[in-house]
């Protein structure tokens, strides 16, 4: 059994003397891990640095198997996210978020488009959090877990949604909201206009939004808890916007 096939690289791990074990995503295989010999070694280590995109090859005698893994650089994402930290802290969330929710060889090339879209932007060194916030709200919709942010849950009002409900993952009004006002999540604005790119507070608000989902549906499910990778990034923001 064997597959090519270009892919991010998520998470690699030492196996071994020398040897890692990576896990990679792709559009048409999903999250999958493989053997990369040598990986470790002085030569091989920048491939396998968690954002690159790599061109990939993996065997294995049977389907089941971990099999083997080796790849050529399409893209250093790796290397251009180093420059700053912000940046480094955005990569390494988004592929944590992404190793740790999708399961293991299901196919969900929605969230594959939406990593790679946002890893360009890394490299490109535009990348904010809202980007990465967005990222995760295209994944939980992609796992099932979706919001719905179309209209208010309480009266089907359009306008003026400026919460959610931790519950329901369902937009809501201020007016609407009442007394239950505190234990709702702010709606950033910008999650709902694309032509929007928000602030530094709003950020902190979308990725306090999309946490809470993430941690209670697709980490919750598997009791697990955020990637430290993403907890880190959120302090980071929320540190900036005071």
């Amino acid at each position: 059994m064997e597959w090519e096939a270009p892919g991010i690289v998520l998470d690699g791990r030492p196996y071994g003397e020398g040897d890692l074990i990576v896990a990679v995503f792709t559009a048409q295989q999903g999250v999958h891990r493989g053997l990369a010999r040598g990986g470790a070694s002085r030569n091989r280590i920048a491939l396998w640095q968690v954002g690159n995109l790599v061109s990939l090859r993996w065997v294995g005698r049977l389907p089941e198997q971990l099999g083997s893994l080796t790849g050529e650089m399409i893209q250093a994402t790796a290397a251009s996210a180093m420059r700053d930290a912000m940046t480094l802290g955005l990569m390494r969330a988004a592929c944590a978020v992404a190793v740790g929710a999708l399961p293991e060889r299901e196919v969900y090339p929605v969230s594959f488009s939406a990593l790679l879209s946002l890893l360009a932007r890394i490299s490109a060194e535009v990348a904010t959090a809202g980007d990465l916030a967005r990222f995760e709200m295209s994944l939980l919709a992609d796992l099932g877990y979706g919001l719905d942010l179309s209209s208010c849950a309480l009266t089907g009002e359009t306008m003026d949604l400026s919460l959610v409900s931790p519950r329901t993952g369902r937009a809501v009004t201020e007016a609407a909201a009442g007394i239950w006002r505190s234990r709702m999540l702010p709606l950033p604005a910008f999650l709902r206009e694309p032509d929007q790119t928000g602030d530094t507070a709003q950020w902190r608000d979308a990725l306090r939004l999309t946490g809470h989902f993430l941690e209670r549906d697709a980490f919750g499910h598997h009791h697990r808890p955020l990637p430290e990778a993403r907890r880190h990034l959120y302090q980071m923001v929320e540190q900036l916007a005071g």
